[in-house]
């Protein structure tokens, strides 16, 4: 900052040579250059200080005063105007970050209205499959027929079973036991699940005329596919009638003291012997209805259970109905072969 000489530095510098010319005076010097020696008895006079000398010094410190002040305001003014500024910047930078936060928070609050229309869209997308699913399943239903049902529609089964070859006497619109079995049988030879209701593979097994062949080529046989769980009658290498059996299941049993396994032997044989009626087992195994022996204690008879899988001692099982029929109407007389495989 710049320093402005004060008044009172100006005159004391001015008044420094003043003692010294009074001195020189006073010892008899010289009047000073320009002056005058005064005449003997005249007064002596002094010099007043010039208006003009008081007055420019005057206005010298009143300009320093002013400038200094000047220069004070100006740096006041500054320092208001940094100040100022600052605080500007710093309420921008507030509202810049209240602007951000705000921002932030809509878009959070845009995606999580996003989320839940998206969300609200899949569920609601979720429940039209599920109801259409449901929709679909129940036609579906409406279209099977199951153990119980009666009417047209099952009438029709019994006829196309009975024409397919699948063992079935009497199509009387009711689907019980006998349909069931019949149906079991449809869907062992076709490889299908085992289960008794016509959906819609069951459905085109029967379209498409699914049946068992024959290994045999000649004469009358009795042929049993272990594996399918089904007994067949076949005559000059055509099947005539497929029925649901069931045989040994595997496991291990006893019988009056001693442990046996419960298997269907596979192999060619032929019926040997026969009981027309009630046979007990002589294992004490329960029970046989009119029992074709075709290799030691094995026989193929009728049993009050056949499920659609192996459940037996080794025996092969046939509905009641179905033995009758053996025996009554196709007859197998002793000698005929049975072959199972």
């Amino acid at each position: 900052m710049r320093t402005v000489p004060s008044l009172r530095r100006r005159l004391r510098a001015s008044l420094v040579g003043v003692p010294v010319v009074l001195a020189l005076t006073l010892a008899g010097c010289a009047p000073l250059s320009g002056e005058t020696e005064p005449e003997p008895g005249a007064a002596p006079t002094t010099s007043a200080p010039s208006s003009e000398d008081g007055a420019g010094s005057a206005s010298d410190d009143a300009q320093g005063r002013a400038d200094q002040d000047a220069q004070e305001q100006a740096e006041q003014e500054a320092a208001e105007k940094k100040a100022a500024e600052k605080k500007a910047a710093e309420e921008q930078a507030e509202q810049d970050a209240a602007e951000e936060r705000a921002a932030e928070k809509a878009k959070k609050a845009a995606e999580k209205k996003a989320a839940e229309k998206k969300a609200a869209e899949k569920a609601a997308k979720e429940q039209a499959e599920q109801e259409a699913a449901e929709k679909k399943a129940a036609e579906e239903r409406d279209k099977m027929l199951e153990y119980g049902d009666s009417g047209e529609r099952v009438v029709a089964l019994q006829e196309r079973l009975q024409e397919l070859g699948y063992f079935i006497q009497d199509a009387d619109g009711s689907f019980g036991p006998a349909t069931q079995q019949a149906v079991w049988a449809l869907q062992k030879a076709a490889g299908q699940y085992r289960d008794g209701v016509v959906g819609p593979k069951t459905q085109a097994a029967l379209d498409d005329g699914v049946r068992p062949k024959a290994h045999t080529s000649s004469g009358k046989a009795i042929e049993i596919d272990l594996d399918r769980q089904l007994l067949m009658t076949v005559e000059g290498g055509k099947v005539t009638r497929i029925i649901n059996a069931s045989s040994g299941n595997g496991e291990t049993y006893e019988a009056k003291g001693r442990s046996y396994h419960a298997t269907t032997p596979r192999g060619s044989y032929a019926v040997y012997m026969e009981r027309n009626g009630m046979h007990e087992s002589t294992l004490e195994l329960g029970s046989m209805y009119r029992p074709k022996y075709f290799s030691g204690g094995y026989a193929v008879h009728g049993s009050g259970s056949i499920p659609p899988y192996p459940a037996s001692h080794g025996c092969v099982r046939v509905s009641n109905a179905a033995m009758n029929w053996l025996w009554d109407s196709w007859g197998t007389p002793k000698g005929t072969p049975v072959v199972l495989y």
